[in-house]
């Protein structure tokens, strides 16, 4: 049984985009006094209605999809309580862990950024985590999947930068954070599984749409966040290795006619072109 008391203080948010088949295994696990909001990126009303028939807990908000930052934005304005767990549908998550979260927040007197768990089948390189003998440990960034925010200190950092479609909005997040002294700390004692994809592909050739895509944005972000971050030529400079290995990779899989991978590596250098150019992050699925 889950303490009322503290779990009025706390919003739950998820974004979804084709999201089906996942979203309604997912909030079936929601504790019935957590208030939650759902942005639906994909034009979906029909599973709107479904939902908000079926949940009175649950409000679901029908919005463009313009990323993750513009849609974490959105669903803020609508949050009335002190904290937001921002959570993907693809996560599998204790809800006791929220009493975690609150406790720690109030030990840390609400003096952080985000807060996050500790990912168990996660890759060691591309996902840094604090070591696993601490139990709370601070860090550069919550991982974008799982964050626990205090709403004074989200509208103190100034939200999420909306210029961001997918990648690097968290990092950026922090990053501004910890420019106000609100640090970001990882608790090893919640513990979370990543599991699967959150978008639902039908075929093969989706999946590869879907593969490009991400490939497109992963690089127009990156270079986005250093050119803001260090400055164009700064940026400019640690990208030129990247741009040139990129176009040896297009020209070595154009001999080797290995089409998947050419595609990869021409999207790639699109996002990357489109960011040293200093255009939107256009791409959509």
């Amino acid at each position: 049984k889950m303490n009322i008391n503290y779990i009025k203080k706390i919003s739950l948010v998820l974004i979804i985009y084709r999201s089906e088949k996942i979203i309604n295994k997912f909030i079936k696990k929601i504790p019935k006094q957590l208030q939650t909001i759902i942005i639906e990126n994909s034009n979906n009303r029909k599973l709107k209605k479904e939902i908000e028939k079926k949940y009175k807990h649950i409000k679901v908000y029908i919005k463009k999809n313009n990323g993750v930052a513009s849609s974490l934005n959105y669903a803020a304005k609508k949050i009335k309580t002190e904290y937001f767990l921002h959570i993907s549908p693809d996560i599998k998550f204790d809800f006791r862990g929220l009493d975690k979260f609150h406790n720690i927040a109030k030990e840390k007197k609400d003096n952080f950024s985000a807060l996050g768990p500790r990912f168990t089948n996660v890759n060691k390189k591309s996902h840094i985590q604090i070591s696993k003998d601490l139990e709370i440990g601070s860090i550069n960034s919550i991982h974008g999947s799982c964050m626990f925010i205090n709403k004074k200190n989200y509208n103190k950092i100034g939200g999420f930068d909306d210029n961001f479609f997918l990648y690097f909005e968290e990092t950026d997040y922090c990053k501004r954070g910890k420019n106000k002294d609100l640090k970001c700390y990882q608790i090893n004692s919640i513990k979370v599984k990543q599991e699967g994809r959150t978008v639902s592909v039908n075929s093969k050739k989706e999946n590869r749409k879907l593969s490009n895509l991400l490939a497109w944005h992963f690089v127009w972000s990156e270079f986005y966040f250093n050119k803001k971050h260090n400055g164009y030529l700064l940026a400019l400079i640690s990208f030129l290795p990247i741009l040139f290995r990129t176009i040896f990779k297009i020209f070595i899989n154009k001999h080797l006619r290995n089409e998947k991978k050419l595609s990869k590596y021409r999207y790639r250098l699109k996002g990357l072109l489109s960011s040293i150019k200093g255009q939107k992050s256009y791409l959509r699925p």
